[in-house]
């Protein structure tokens, strides 16, 4: 006689799991060398569109609605038109995979292989379990002396992401951050609030040791945001606690106070008195612009700011950023993009690439709004509307200050497919039209695989 094994079959697994081994990935630690900023998690992401496509292939069923389509398919225009403008095939064709990886077909797979509000929770969860991971080791770089080089020190944490890549760790940290507080200041049982907020105060640490001034200000913000949504009441609590565990660590500890103060300090004095690194952003900014007054409809193409730079950039630009530490020799790393999401955009995509990408964020953005809005009713979602539109608005905020490269980028394709789930499909799970009718997500989706009620 057989008997069956105790573990739930494979049909029964949650289909966000390979997801999930894109986040497990960004977790190993990486080669400080190499010129490519792919990694094994972008491999698996890939794997993971495969993935979506052959459970679409087989459920016979349309994959997205036709809100979806337009919202998450709107960047293809200005890429496909970007492009043809390349300096070559290859590069055109590299620069149009990237895109649509970052923009297009992950968050596409990722809104498709959440069925609900549980599966969710379970990649909110797991940001916040990657952000703790990558944190302490940050946390154990400042303390041993083996992070990447700071003014002259090796203190900076950057998790595994090594020093080519400052902002990897930062991002991961503000996403779990971000995260732990829309599940905070949800209506789940006190023990999941209890422990999201200790994460919350955990990862205030390595989000400061990481010393990046974009992630600290998009983090604030976000926060923010996400707290006056919530209720005033409740923010006021919320800061206070924070507030105190700030003064605590930095003031009763000391935890970098020296150095924390002087980074602070630099965000005030970005146009009195800049250090280089600013001085080399603006310049780049500058030579952005002057990309997009030449081509302002199709820009230079993809990948063509590295190109057209020295010719509309200032002699106040420096040849590159000095790296090393964390394992890695010195190195001098080039200026390849503007640190500008919007103005990459716009150099290299001209209007018409801008309008169609940024249009498709700021229409999740006010989708997301109007859902949270709705989940301010008790049980309808509330932590899920927190991370949804703290998520997006983390990122808007923070690519004033970056863009995408590097190993760490592919994490953004996931948060933006967490962000289009709850614009496109969790937000309209809520309110009373969708109580009246617990099978509009499944119409929607053409034959989701969880109807709304047993997604709650």
């Amino acid at each position: 006689m057989t008997h069956a094994l105790s573990l739930p079959r494979v049909r029964e697994w949650p289909p966000v799991l390979p997801v999930l081994a894109v986040l497990v990935l960004l977790g190993l630690p990486l080669t400080p060398t190499g010129e490519s900023g792919a990694g094994p998690a972008d491999a698996a992401s890939a794997l993971v569109v495969l993935y979506c496509a052959i459970r679409l292939v087989r459920d016979r069923r349309r994959p997205l609605s036709r809100t979806a389509a337009v919202v998450l398919g709107l960047p293809v225009l200005g890429l496909a038109v970007a492009a043809t403008g390349a300096s070559s095939p290859g590069t055109g064709i590299t620069g149009l995979g990237r895109y649509l990886q970052i923009f297009v077909l992950v968050p596409a797979a990722v809104l498709l292989l959440i069925r609900g509000r549980r599966d969710f929770r379970l990649l909110a969860w797991s940001f916040v379990g990657l952000a703790v991971w990558q944190g302490a080791i940050g946390v154990h770089q400042y303390l041993t002396r083996t992070g990447a080089s700071y003014q002259g020190q090796d203190v900076r944490a950057v998790g595994t992401f090594g020093p080519t890549d400052v902002m990897g760790m930062a991002t991961v940290v503000s996403f779990g951050l971000v995260c732990a507080l829309g599940l905070a200041l949800g209506r789940a049982s006190v023990r999941q609030r209890t422990v999201a907020v200790c994460c919350v105060l955990a990862l205030l640490l390595p989000l400061a040791l990481s010393f990046s001034r974009g992630a600290w200000i998009a983090t604030a913000a976000t926060c923010a945001v996400q707290l006056v949504l919530a209720g005033v009441r409740r923010a006021l609590k919320v800061a206070a606690v924070a507030v105190a565990a700030g003064v605590i660590l930095v003031g009763g500890f000391g935890v970098g106070s020296a150095m924390l103060q002087e980074r602070i300090d630099s965000i005030t004095r970005v146009t009195d008195a800049p250090d280089q690194s600013v001085t080399d952003r603006y310049t780049m900014w500058a030579a952005a612009v002057g990309m997009w007054r030449e081509q302002p409809l199709t820009g230079v193409g993809l990948k063509g700011f590295p190109d057209h730079r020295d010719s509309h950039a200032s002699l106040a630009l420096s040849s590159g950023s000095d790296t090393e530490g964390a394992g890695a020799a010195y190195r001098k790393q080039p200026l390849l993009s503007p640190h500008n999401m919007y103005l990459l955009v716009l150099a290299e995509q001209g209007l018409v690439g801008a309008v169609a990408l940024v249009g498709g964020w700021l229409a999740l953005l006010v989708r997301g709004l109007r859902g949270l809005w709705r989940a301010r009713v008790p049980g309808t979602g509330l932590d899920c509307a927190l991370i949804g539109t703290g998520l997006l608005i983390w990122q808007l905020i923070d690519f004033a200050y970056a863009d995408i490269g590097g190993p760490s980028t592919v994490l953004t394709a996931v948060a933006f497919g967490a962000v289009a789930w709850w614009a496109l499909v969790g937000a309209d799970e809520t309110g009373p039209r969708a109580r009246r009718s617990p099978g509009a997500v499944e119409r929607t989706l053409g034959g989701a695989e969880e109807a709304t009620p047993r997604c709650r």
